[in-house]
């Protein structure tokens, strides 16, 4: 059987097949230790009372994972340092690591090392800022973990805050509040509070039912000039006999449907006009005047028999429908919803007689003839807001769909006082009437309207 060959062993090295370990001599204590047992020299120990020397290791690959490893693990365990964004390490904590070095070097192998991310650039909102802890990169399990961050009010943010308590500005305005304007009449059965509302949806629903078409063109013997002569007498007949403003309103609502279905020659157009304010007399008030009063105001052009007549043939063409909603009934509901003062009361009954004489006025229907009139008188007098929010809700228009209309009647505003028809214009020059015919036109509705006839 041959023999194997024995090599020799250099000092200080340990036997292949020994169970034993050789002295290490001095050459040997000078040679390097291989770095896998870097270990042994950290565990040795030290007289009492010497402080541990710090001993300085190569970074190799595994310990550099395993640094990463125990990094990753502070991280977690929220034991980072803050301002250098490192864990703290201490000496007693080398040995330890060191010991568990071999095991997670194979570990750290099949780690993949991650890269740190790059800086993070916190883009400043001028509301807020945000202060972000620097902290090391860490891997996906770790970054679903909640960061530390503080928001601050800027400078900026809270200059406005105080800005707008300064100014008294509020973030949610508050929108013009609706008014109960029939909360004052709770106690009142004459304003019938449980049905107004219903009564004024009513009006609004047949209104068109009682306005008349363009019946000039059917009428052969007189025209618009004619009639705005004779309601501009028949304004002042009513004022004469002192009568409800109703009765004016009805009349001439009686004489423009009289008018719609028949024709009429010129020199008895005065007498439908006194025969129909002697239906409206009778409708509305409670001391009617007689036939002889309208005869003697008449300076007696008509005798009773022509006027009964022609009472009796108003009557019959117009079927006894005499429950129409006029101007007026819409007027007084509207006022009442603008709280208006009594120079707006009057302002606006003037525009709407001032629409009474125009001819053109009867396109539109009545609640928008009030409405407008309303309107203008408050753009008129520099009442704020132009338009609130309750005359929104009882008229049922908008500062924009009453814009046409308010037109025609600034215009009529602006020319009532040349003009020659000065019946309406006198009456509410009077210092009772709050002297509103004097007021100068609204400037800014002027201006529309006179660019609108331009173009």
């Amino acid at each position: 059987m041959a023999s194997r060959p024995i090599l020799q062993q250099a000092k200080g090295e340990e036997a292949v097949g020994g169970g034993k370990q050789k002295k290490v001599g001095a050459e040997g204590r000078n040679r390097r230790a291989p770095l896998n047992d870097i270990g042994n020299v950290v565990t040795a120990r030290v007289p009492e009372g010497k402080p541990m020397a710090q001993i300085s290791r190569p970074i190799t690959r595994s310990f550099c994972a395993q640094l990463l490893a125990n990094a990753q693990a502070n991280v977690a365990a929220g034991n980072i340092k803050k301002g250098n964004g490192l864990p703290n390490f201490h000496p007693n904590e080398e040995a330890e690591m060191d010991k568990k070095a071999g095991g997670a070097q194979k570990l750290a192998q099949k780690k993949v090392i991650t890269k740190p991310k790059p800086e993070e650039v916190i883009e400043i909102s001028p509301n807020t800022e945000e202060i972000k802890e620097e902290r090391p990169a860490v891997n996906e399990k770790t970054s679903t973990s909640k960061s530390a961050r503080k928001k601050l009010p800027t400078m900026t943010s809270l200059l406005t805050a105080r800005s707008k308590v300064a100014c008294d500005v509020s973030d949610h305005k508050q929108k013009d509040p609706i008014i109960d304007i029939d909360a004052g009449d709770v106690d009142n059965e004459l304003a019938v509070v449980e049905y107004v509302e219903d009564i004024y949806q009513f009006y609004k629903s047949v209104e068109d039912e009682s306005r008349v078409h363009d019946y000039m063109e059917s009428q052969t013997d007189i025209n618009e000039k004619m009639r705005a002569i004779l309601v501009d007498w028949l304004i002042e007949v009513h004022n004469r006999f002192e009568l409800m403003p109703e009765t004016l309103y009805l009349t001439i609502n009686l004489v423009d449907r009289f008018l719609s279905v028949k024709m009429v020659l010129r020199r008895e157009l005065q007498l439908v006009g006194i025969s129909a304010m002697l239906i409206a007399c009778k409708y509305e008030e409670i001391w009617a005047p007689e036939v002889n009063d309208f005869v003697c105001i008449s300076d007696r052009a008509y005798s009773n028999e022509q006027i009964l007549k022609m009472e009796k043939m108003i009557l019959d063409r117009l079927e006894w429908n005499l429950t129409v909603p006029t101007p007026y009934v819409f007027l007084v509901r509207f006022i009442k919803a603008s709280i208006a003062d009594n120079e707006v009361e009057n302002f606006v009954y003037y525009i709407a007689e001032l629409a009474l004489m125009q001819y053109a006025s009867r396109v539109y229907c009545p609640s928008m003839i009030a409405a407008s009139a309303v309107y203008v008188a408050r753009c008129t007098l520099s009442k704020t807001p132009l338009w609130t929010e309750t005359l929104k809700l009882h008229t049922g228009f908008s500062e924009t769909q009453l814009m046409d209309c308010a037109k025609l009647l600034v215009s009529l505003h602006s020319s009532a006082a040349g003009s020659k028809l000065q019946v309406v214009y006198s009456k509410y020059s009077k210092a009772e009437k709050c002297a509103v015919a004097s007021i100068s036109p609204a400037k800014s509705l002027l201006a529309a309207a006179a660019a609108a006839s331009f173009s």
